[in-house]
């Protein structure tokens, strides 16, 4: 157990940081999983914009690596491209 106060700091701010970016990240995977789901192109669009956006600030913010945030959009964006092209 850390015994100095910059250690106890340490130990009490990476803990609420942890949270945070476990939070963002099963944001992340419902809002992939929300598109994914959807067979109508309209609402894909609608959820594709929200999951985009979300992305970007997670990745913005340092959760996640920017390479994998542009690959999952990528791959968000073709699913969604092959609904519309679909109809």
């Amino acid at each position: 157990m850390a015994h100095h106060k910059s250690a106890k700091k340490r130990v009490r701010s990476t803990k609420k940081r942890a949270e945070r970016n476990k939070a963002a990240l099963t944001k992340v995977k419902t809002l992939i999983k929300k598109v994914l789901d959807l067979k109508d192109s309209a609402k894909a669009q609608e959820s594709l914009k929200e999951a985009v956006a979300f992305l970007d600030k997670t990745a913005s913010k340092g959760r996640m690596p920017k390479n994998t945030v542009a690959r999952k959009k990528s791959a968000l964006t073709k699913h969604v491209n092959k609904l519309t092209a679909a109809k």
